[in-house]
């Protein structure tokens, strides 16, 4: 057992470390604009690059049952150190706009082998108190998202460059302390097939499709809320003549505690069950987007980041729950490749809602933007309310 204990351990630990990746270039935004010559609507280019990237890897790896049909740890460590010697490669001065989205693509493509991975050998370690362990390791993610925020917003000034390269070391450490620490779980099943048709097996289970189409309606918020943040912030500070915050720090903070609404909805779950917890994390979110506009009227700084830390924490909370979900209800032998799919069609609607939120953005007032970032909730919610088997 405690052998067990500290191999989830380490699973947290390594996704915590590789998936930094993944905001990288997010948190050194400015520095980037002004190196090489960006227009101010790179944000949402680049963001949308890395979901591009990540959406093709989960679909590729889905199709041909990679992290199924192969070692799992091994997978992660190749990606993990694909990933970070393609994210250092930011720091070359000969970069043009086009050469950082193949950057990020790139990232994203790598990050496919990282996070749905690192569920699937997560999975292979539990069975029972599956949500809880996932609650840690998605809350890992969430502080690995965050983390090059941090890094950005720290007393001690660092250059971008030294941002960039810190998230490719750790990534990099991330993926050696899987290969060396962890080996193949006791509930892993092996197929020896590509699963071409598995997509249409999956979505015909009822209780698997729910949760899935309650995680579609979450992932509409939850990336591009993560990309809007700093915005946000800044968005504020434009409309009240207060001290300026400090973005990077403030954005960080805002992220980062949605780990700990992770691993307290894991918690909650072995009480409540997950769709019940899931439920209401996404009605919380829900409500969130609905009163942001009202966000921007206080005076108060204190009630504006306490709002948004709010936010952060219900905007992510549910989505270890989903995975645990769409885990329970599929068969071993096809879980890292049902964990993957549906994550690939998740992570192509967060491209859809990043691009459609930039583009109303030139015509509808910033107070009321995030307004449409409640229709993911909404249509989630509705799903979940779906009188099917139980789904606890």
């Amino acid at each position: 057992m405690k052998k067990n204990r500290f191999t989830v351990f380490i699973i947290v630990l390594a996704q915590f470390c590789s998936t930094s990746l993944w905001f990288a270039t997010n948190a050194v935004l400015g520095d980037l604009i002004l190196t090489f010559e960006l227009d101010s609507k790179a944000l949402e280019h680049l963001t949308s690059a890395v979901q591009f990237g990540f959406i093709l890897g989960t679909l590729l790896f889905a199709l041909f049952s990679v992290a199924d049909r192969f070692s799992p740890s091994k997978v992660f460590f190749i990606c993990a150190m694909l990933g970070a010697g393609i994210n250092l490669a930011t720091i070359l001065d000969t970069n043009s706009f086009f050469s950082l989205l193949l950057i990020r693509f790139s990232s994203g493509f790598f990050l496919a082998g990282i996070y749905p991975v690192g569920m699937k050998i997560a999975s292979d370690y539990r069975e029972k108190g599956l949500g809880k362990a996932l609650g840690f390791l998605v809350g890992a993610l969430v502080l690995g998202t965050a983390f090059p925020h941090l890094l950005n917003g720290t007393i001690f000034k660092i250059s971008w460059q030294a941002v960039i390269i810190a998230t490719s070391t750790i990534a990099l450490f991330g993926g050696l302390l899987i290969l060396l620490f962890v080996p193949n779980g006791p509930y892993r099943k092996r197929n020896y097939k590509p699963a071409f048709k598995t997509g249409m097996v999956i979505f015909k289970n009822p209780e698997l499709r729910t949760a899935a189409f309650g995680y579609f309606g979450h992932m509409w918020e939850l990336y591009t809320f993560w990309a809007f943040v700093p915005i946000i912030l800044t968005t504020y500070l434009g409309f009240h003549n207060s001290a300026p915050l400090n973005i990077s720090l403030f954005s960080f903070i805002v992220i980062g505690v949605g780990g700990i609404s992770c691993v307290l909805g894991g918690f909650l779950s072995s009480k409540y069950g997950e769709k019940r917890v899931a439920r209401t994390a996404l009605l919380l979110s829900g409500c969130c987007c609905f009163l942001s506009p009202l966000l921007f009227y206080t005076e108060s700084e204190i009630l504006f980041i306490g709002f948004l830390v709010f936010w952060g924490m219900a905007v992510v909370a549910d989505s270890p729950l989903f995975s645990t979900l769409v885990a329970k209800n599929t068969p071993a032998e096809y879980r890292a490749t049902s964990l993957t799919l549906v994550n690939s069609i998740g992570f192509t609607i967060t491209i859809v809602s990043i691009q459609f939120i930039s583009f109303i953005s030139n015509y509808l007032d910033p107070k009321f933007l995030y307004l449409i970032l409640g229709i993911g909730p909404i249509l989630g919610v509705i799903a979940l309310f779906q009188e099917k088997k139980s789904i606890q």
